[in-house]
């Protein structure tokens, strides 16, 4: 294929993915509205550049800890805590990039007297809005974020070219940048994305160091690859793979799980340096381990957390307890416990009764990548796999070999099963590892989702038939971009909490009680409108407390204490599936609770719906909407039912719901219109007979 009609093809493709990254950045007009990004804002507006450089590396007075709320730290608009730990369960790299990223768009601030000021980089990212600092940090790293994903969709280009050629190249990066769970994420100032993009920047590296130093002739002083006219020298071999360490490191650096890439990185020592492989992959973890202390210097030094390995009887030997005291091994084992389910906690109990694995591919298939992308990403690594152990098997002499890259790189053929073993030496044990968690949130998928359009890209392409290949990559890619539009036109529109908001400030009369359900956000938010300025605080909130409180706890004073609540209040907020996608799935855990919420859209309990609101991917008129009654078993009242009938409507079945919860949440406010004791709502409700003695009248 022509260079210059390649670069085009790349160039187009970027563009694509940084309009569809871009686009729609305020999709919650900065009201902060996804909880983990919340907090890593929050805690960037506390770091700054030290006054003292004495304090620089003191855990206790830095400001670059992000274990502690530093002395005397400020930030406008917003509550900062004084010298107190803090949890900090994700990797340090992201919050850095993204407080020097606002740093840097502050000072760029003069130049927006010359652009437009209704541009996006002109009013939010350079600030001409004037937003507050906790919002303007939002903007520029939600803006990097999607950067950083771009650069992924150009690192999978030329990743996709070595293993497989310039056409599987460029349709790979095609399918990212369509990819649906990489757009969502690239709007979220969340660690995921920076790992991606370092992950697949090291496997790169990898692959070059290989392909560059070949099987050579294991210690040799020139390497020279099969059929190679020039020699590789081995400085330039050693240069890559250091390379690939350090950023094996930023990865490591911006999420734990990257920990994995040690596996194909010294898979690569042995192929690259033979009987010098130890010293070498001795050599990448010391870059590696100084990489991650640059990027994450208070992992090391943070001692004052209590993280203790209780005493172990082995035999006759009593290994003692021991207190590791790290911030660092403290969130990881609090964030590893979590993910394996061993601590029950009210957020993560949507996985009951979910299939380790299949779950995850499920989603993908539904929401992340759609059908037609997932089934060809899924089946290609299989494929690949298969494809990999054959020629290993049948080719043991091309196995050990690697033809000059040179001469192949813009043809089609799986011409080194090596390369490919170096990439499935990631996305293998990542998925066993990943996919056996309890906890299935989508955004776990991401790190090896560039490494599935590649192999998707090469089982299309290698379809002998040109009609039957032309097709299905016509109509992969075009269902997918069509997906893609359809999705960005959804964050363009107003957040359902935003709007929900909007019609309590105009409805609802000051000091009405609202109540929302616990672990689910409460309304209304913080806004203008009409042109004047609105507090949360104008309205007393109350919470229900369905979702906690699980087994022998969702008893009768948990439910007399919340049917008090639902007697009192004027209004009831449901924000999203949070908690009436959880807890009637679980009877057995919650027998009370379980009963409420389809109680509660029968009408039986005095409240009827006065708003229905919600966004979801849509295209010409037809919505893309995630199911969240189904699942649960529940159905909605007549008034939601004509809500989501007023417009044509696809069933995308049911949804992860951190997929749906933070950007397309279903909202609903109830009124209060019956006004029912909480006796009378007793009596929809199954509890034992002693219990209605103990209710209030």
């Amino acid at each position: 294929m022509n260079k210059w009609l390649v670069t085009i093809f790349v160039v187009l493709i970027l563009v694509v993915a940084a309009a569809l990254r871009l686009t729609g950045l305020d999709w919650d007009g900065y009201q902060h509205y996804h909880p983990d990004e919340r907090y890593i804002t929050w805690v960037a507006t506390t770091i700054e550049r030290p006054s003292n450089l004495k304090t620089v590396l003191n855990p206790r007075q830095s400001t670059f800890n992000p274990y502690y709320w530093p002395p005397d730290a400020a930030s406008e608009g917003i509550e900062v805590l004084q010298d107190t730990p803090r949890k900090f369960a994700y990797g340090h790299l992201p919050l850095y990039l993204g407080v020097l990223a606002t740093r840097l768009a502050e000072r760029l601030g003069p130049l927006a007297e010359r652009l437009p000021p209704a541009w996006l980089l002109t009013r939010d990212l350079l600030n001409v809005g004037e937003l507050v600092e906790f919002r303007h940090l939002t903007a520029v790293s939600r803006a990097l974020t999607a950067l950083f994903d771009t650069g992924t969709v150009l690192l999978v280009f030329f990743l996709g070219r070595r293993l497989f050629g310039t056409a599987v190249g460029l349709l790979a990066s095609a399918f990212l940048a369509v990819n649906v769970m990489h757009i969502q994420l690239s709007h979220f100032f969340i660690s995921d994305p920076y790992l991606t993009f370092f992950v697949t920047a090291a496997l790169l590296f990898m692959i070059v160091a290989y392909q560059s130093g070949g099987e050579t002739a294991r210690g040799g002083d020139v390497l020279v690859a099969e059929g190679s006219t020039a020699p590789s020298r081995p400085y330039a071999v050693f240069f890559i793979f250091i390379l690939a360490a350090i950023f094996t490191g930023l990865a490591i650096g911006s999420k734990f799980s990257a920990v994995l890439l040690l596996l194909p990185l010294g898979l690569t020592a042995w192929l690259c340096f033979g009987e010098k492989w130890g010293k070498w992959l001795g050599t990448a973890v010391l870059v590696i381990f100084l990489t991650f202390f640059l990027t994450n210097p208070f992992a090391v030094l943070d001692f004052s957390c209590d993280v203790v390995t209780p005493a172990t009887q082995i035999g006759p030997v009593t290994i003692p307890s021991v207190n590791w005291g790290s911030c660092y091994l403290d969130n990881i084992a609090t964030q590893n416990a979590m993910v394996r389910g061993t601590v029950d906690n009210a957020f993560t109990r949507q996985y009951a009764g979910t299939l380790p694995y299949l779950y995850f591919v499920e989603m993908q298939l539904r929401w992340g990548m759609g059908w037609l992308l997932g089934l060809a990403a899924f089946a290609g690594l299989v494929w690949v796999i298969w494809q990999t152990i054959k020629r290993l098997k049948t080719r043991p002499e091309q196995s050990r070999r690697i033809r000059n890259w040179r001469l192949w790189r813009n043809n089609f053929e799986l011409q080194s099963p090596i390369s490919n073993l170096l990439i499935l030496a990631w996305v293998i044990p990542y998925f066993v590892v990943t996919g056996s968690f309890y906890v299935k949130f989508m955004r776990y998928m991401m790190p090896v989702t560039p490494f599935l359009m590649i192999f998707g890209a090469a089982m299309l392409l290698s379809i002998k038939q040109v009609w039957l290949r032309r097709g299905m990559v016509t109509a992969v890619l075009l269902f997918t971009a069509l997906y893609a539009l359809a999705f960005v036109n959804m964050v363009s529109q107003p957040h359902p909490w935003n709007v929900a908001s909007e019609w309590i400030y105009r409805n609802a009369r000051p000091g009405a009680l609202i109540l929302s359900e616990q672990w689910d956000d409460s309304l209304p938010s913080t806004m203008l409108v009409d042109g004047r300025a609105h507090y949360r605080s104008e309205y007393p909130n109350a919470e229900l407390t369905w979702l906690t409180g699980p087994d022998e706890l969702d008893n009768e004073t948990k439910l007399a204490q919340n049917l008090a609540l639902l007697a009192e209040a004027d209004y009831l907020t449901l924000t999203s599936n949070r908690v009436y996608g959880v807890v009637p799935r679980l009877p057995q855990r919650y027998p009370l609770s379980s009963q409420y919420h389809q109680l509660l859209l029968d009408g039986k309990l005095g409240y009827e719906p006065v708003l229905v609101v919600d966004r979801a991917p849509n295209l010409a008129g037809v919505y893309w909407r995630a199911d969240t009654f189904g699942w649960p078993g529940l159905r909605p009242s007549p008034a939601i039912t004509t809500y989501l009938n007023q417009s044509s409507t696809i069933n995308g079945g049911r949804a992860d719901e951190s997929f749906i919860v933070y950007d397309q949440p279903l909202t609903i406010i109830f009124e209060n219109t019956g006004r029912m004791t909480a006796e009378e709502m007793l009596d929809w409700f199954n509890p034992s007979a002693a219990f209605r003695t103990s209710l209030p009248d």
